[in-house]
């Protein structure tokens, strides 16, 4: 994510914050979010807004995409 986004992203956050509610997905654990976007201490603001007064749910497992891609690749080898 480029800087002007990743800020943009922290207002949203910002905005939101202790307002209503956020459902948000990633496939990134907590501690790849400096990675994404582009600067930790950005990524630490953002998390702490989101994980106060959160609940936090992890799905372990294969996702649906996945698993469907699987199967496409499947039934083309065996043609």
């Amino acid at each position: 994510m480029d800087e002007p986004a990743a800020h943009f992203f922290f207002q949203m956050i910002s905005e939101r914050y202790e307002t209503g509610s956020i459902i948000l997905t990633s496939n990134k654990s907590y501690g790849s979010w400096g990675e994404i976007f582009g600067e930790s201490v950005l990524a630490t603001a953002i998390l702490d807004r989101l994980l106060h007064h959160s609940t936090t749910i992890n799905i372990k497992g294969e996702s649906t995409a996945s698993r469907k891609r699987k199967r496409r690749g499947s039934s083309t080898r065996r043609a």
